[in-house]
């Protein structure tokens, strides 16, 4: 007879019962993301159920965040995931297949009577020779900028080859490699900005330096204007009307009332003849201007920018080296924001603004098109992808080689590892060995080939000496990697590496579920 300690309804799940249904769970999200993998990996379309909103994406960190989930392990993979997408940007499908066929793994051994200490000891040990393999195969071209900027156009083709910019992925890997040497060496990514607009092709897509920003000039202003100097504001331009809030205001007669819009009208134009004496030429105001102050900046010869996003302001201010003003009485306090050129262009049917030659070179603007909102939308993801990638790449430069090359690389490393291993962690040791030979595995599923005989192929040629080899999944054959110029981050690498193990561990040792009573709704 058991006993139930806990209040109503908290229930608890114990040894077996808990421990697979971690490892269902985390197999079963596994299993969910693992046919977005690789150049041949398909796309989920997820749908909102409050708004019935379709997206289509590949991007692991996106599929798993828009699932709601209950079972405990599957939220431990997506928090993963994310932290994988914040840390590196890119690799969050791997990370996520990675942990969840370790857990498969695990479950094997754990029915097999091996205890759970003893697989982590043994995936510890495994890790720690795969990663040993894995620094050691890294290359470093950092000194010699040609051969460096190779690798990063290949890093770049490699992520996007996986993405639905892949028909074009050479066109946006040199544009995502252009816009990331621009930065040269910060990883903010802030100075990068994506406007996306709905139109055109893929193709059609540029790389714009300098700033775009999604609004219009005011009426009665030059379209184009050399020479900026830009005074960012967040500030109120719309008092030419009398506005007294929630009070009622007694007057003697309409004659009073023209008074008081009088006094408001000599106000802003004060504060308007304040911003000229700036000496600038373009004021971008965060918030409305009105008609008349308009005229006002006009007469001035001043071209006004209202109503600019938060965004685009924080940017612009980041972008011409300007600072946001919201007080006027102190020009010398005030710093200006400049550039050398302002016009206004068109892109499809809308008319944009683009500030040329900024203060700071590192800024500049992507401009996507696409045929629908989800192809620019998805677009921009991956290329999000390709741009974090980059920019961790110039800072910790060393890259290895793609393709399920250093995975098996890996593998083979751990199974001569646990040659010296003694006891039964050394069956845990294999079995990581064999949980990261299924990355290939999945790759070659997924392009519809023969997996078994690819991968034992590739084992193979690994074992040979042939440290390159990888799965060239146009051919369905194995082929140098390093000829093929399939490249990844070596840093993204070891980030999988090391969340997916940390993360099957924690679940490994997971043997009992304690759930608290769901709360009642009210009136039930």
């Amino acid at each position: 007879m058991s006993m139930n300690i806990f209040a109503n309804e908290a229930t608890e799940e114990r040894a077996e019962s808990a421990r697979l249904s971690s490892f269902v769970g985390a197999m079963a999200l596994g299993d969910l993301v693992k046919s977005t993998l690789g150049p041949k990996g398909m796309n989920k379309i997820l749908q909102s159920g409050s708004t019935g909103d379709i997206n289509v994406t590949n991007d692991g960190a996106t599929i798993l965040k828009s699932i709601p989930l209950d079972n405990a392990a599957a939220k431990i993979l997506v928090n993963i995931s994310k932290v994988q997408d914040d840390e590196v940007g890119d690799g969050t499908t791997s990370v996520c297949v990675l942990a969840s066929e370790l857990l498969r793994e695990a479950e094997k051994l754990v029915q097999s009577k091996i205890h759970p200490q003893t697989i982590v000891e043994g995936y510890r040990i495994a890790s720690a020779a795969a990663l040993k393999a894995l620094e050691g195969s890294a290359l470093d071209h950092s000194s010699n900028m040609d051969q460096f900027r190779e690798d990063l156009v290949n890093i770049a083709r490699t992520t996007l080859s996986s993405k639905v910019l892949s028909q074009e992925k050479s066109f946006f890997a040199k544009l995502a490699v252009d816009a990331v040497l621009r930065l040269q060496g910060s990883t903010d990514l802030e100075h990068i900005q994506i406007i996306k607009k709905v139109g055109g092709k893929l193709s059609d897509s540029f790389l714009a330096e300098g700033f775009i920003l999604d609004k219009t000039i005011s009426v009665n202003c030059p379209k184009r204007l050399q020479n900026a100097k830009i005074l960012i504001a967040n500030t109120s331009m719309d008092t030419d009307k009398i506005k007294i809030f929630g009070a009622r205001v007694k007057v003697e007669g309409t004659g009073k009332l023209a008074e008081l819009e009088r006094a408001e009208r000599e106000k802003m134009k004060a504060k308007v003849a304040a911003i000229a004496a700036h000496g600038i030429n373009c004021f971008v105001n965060r918030q409305l201007i009105y008609n008349y102050p308009e005229s006002l900046l006009a007469e001035h010869g001043i071209m006004s920018i209202e109503h600019a996003d938060f965004e685009g302001v924080e940017r612009l201010s980041l972008v011409t080296g300007g600072e946001i003003a919201s007080t006027f009485d102190h020009p010398e306090l005030v710093k200006l924001g400049h550039c050398d050129l302002i016009e206004e262009i068109m892109i499809g049917e809308d008319k944009l603004i683009k500030f040329s030659g900024v203060a700071t070179g590192q800024a500049c603007t992507v401009v996507l098109r696409g045929s629908t909102t989800q192809m620019v939308d998805e677009a921009e993801r991956s290329l999000h992808d390709a741009l974090s990638v980059l920019s961790q790449t110039v800072k910790e430069t060393r890259v290895v080689l793609g393709g399920g090359c250093s995975e098996m690389l890996m593998s083979c490393a751990v199974d001569e590892e646990v040659k010296k291993v003694v006891g039964k962690k050394a069956i845990a040791a294999e079995a990581f060995a064999r949980a990261l030979r299924q990355i290939p595995t999945i790759l070659a599923d997924n392009a519809g080939y023969d997996s078994t005989e690819l991968v034992s192929q590739l084992r193979a040629a690994h074992y040979g000496g042939q440290a390159d080899a990888g799965l060239d999944l146009d051919n369905g054959a194995v082929a140098s990697m390093r000829d093929r110029g399939v490249t990844e981050s070596y840093k993204l690498k070891r980030q999988v590496i090391l969340s997916a193990s940390e993360a099957a561990e924690m679940i490994v040792r997971v043997d009992t579920i304690l759930r608290a009573t769901p709360r009642k709704r009210e009136g039930m």
